[in-house]
């Protein structure tokens, strides 16, 4: 599958082409929410985001801004290159329970070291995400769990046949 062409942003939009690699973290700047069983179980406006090439924005949460029934640490780990060993957790709201639904990076590498503790929620998963009143839509399949809003313009890694990208 060829790479398809770097769509052009338009006013109030950024082109996940423009994010560099390795990825920067940065401030959300922006109200996060997360709903699952129909109740919120994370909501802040001190959030991080995580900016990589052809990647949506990954969003992170701080632990004091996630309900504190709301996760269950899994098994499991995987490895990023950059943030280093990410630890996953079942994620809980009212009836629903969705196993590997959430990671984090308890001791990330120094350059990201600010994800130390922070939650990032797969938006596939979880009943809907919220960037300010924007309900996001998930980065296509089902690995990196990017929160794709109007503001943001691909065309995004994810889907079969872009791992090469």
């Amino acid at each position: 599958m060829n790479k398809p062409a770097r769509v052009e942003p338009g006013d109030g939009q950024e082109s996940v082409w423009d994010y560099p690699r390795p990825p920067r973290l940065e401030l959300a700047r922006r109200r996060l929410r997360v709903v699952l069983g129909g109740i919120t179980i994370a909501d802040t406006v001190s959030g991080l985001r995580v900016l990589e090439t052809s990647h949506p924005p990954n969003y992170y949460f701080p632990p004091a801004d996630i309900r504190s029934d709301a996760l269950i640490t899994d098994d499991g780990t995987s490895w990023c290159e950059w943030k280093g060993q990410a630890r996953y957790h079942t994620v809980r709201g009212a009836d629903r329970v969705v196993r590997r639904a959430a990671r984090s990076y308890p001791t990330p590498n120094p350059a990201y070291a600010e994800l130390a503790g922070m939650v990032a929620f797969y938006p596939a998963l979880m009943d809907a995400c919220f960037v300010d009143d924007e309900r996001a839509r998930a980065q296509p399949g089902g690995f990196y769990g990017g929160w794709i809003t109007r503001d943001v313009v691909g065309p995004f890694k994810g889907a079969p046949g872009t791992n090469w990208w």
